[in-house]
């Protein structure tokens, strides 16, 4: 199988470990992958009906890796293959659905997994502790709002207002 696109000759040049880092499949996962879409793609075109889009299969695949595995926006994805937002979900949803139909990346079901067939031996779960961002205990923050009131339709001076962090009311605000 010949790729066509520059994108995925690139991405198909990196190392394994910078592949998966990338795109969270290995390189034979996803040639495995490209040959189950390819097979898909050329049977719905074999008597021609739906016309050919600007995007390659593989950058199709290409594609629904990187939102996979990023979350970027379809927007972003979109821009960066010169496509509209709208190629790109229609992209990912003949993807994601020609490779759940052929049935190799598709996960077992709930049933399968009460009747204990591929019970999972090993549960990781990730604890990694990350520091909350709080204000200090110790500070007033000082704001310089604007008083307007819009009931009375009175203009008011722009007021100092000082927050008091060390309330335990938090609607406590001094003027």
């Amino acid at each position: 199988m010949t790729i066509k696109s520059e994108r995925v000759q690139k991405a198909l040049e990196l190392s394994n470990t910078r592949f998966k880092r990338l795109f969270g499949v290995k390189k034979e996962t996803f040639d495995r992958m490209l040959e189950i879409l390819q097979v898909a793609f050329d049977d719905l075109h074999k008597q021609g009906g739906k016309p050919l889009t600007k995007l390659q299969v593989e950058d199709k695949l290409l594609l629904t890796l990187q939102y996979w595995r990023e979350y970027r926006t379809m927007e972003h994805l979109g821009y960066e293959y010169g496509v509209v937002k709208s190629a790109v979900h229609s992209a990912m949803v003949w993807v994601e659905n020609t490779l759940i139909r052929e049935g190799t990346f598709r996960l077992p079901g709930k049933n399968a997994l009460i009747a204990g067939e591929n019970k999972p031996e090993t549960v990781l779960v990730d604890v990694t502790e990350s520091p909350i961002e709080r204000p200090k205990k110790c500070c007033l923050i000082r704001v310089r709002m604007p008083a307007k009131i819009l009931l009375r339709q009175e203009e008011m001076p722009y007021d100092q207002v000082t927050i008091d962090c060390r309330s335990k009311n938090k609607t406590d605000i001094k003027c």
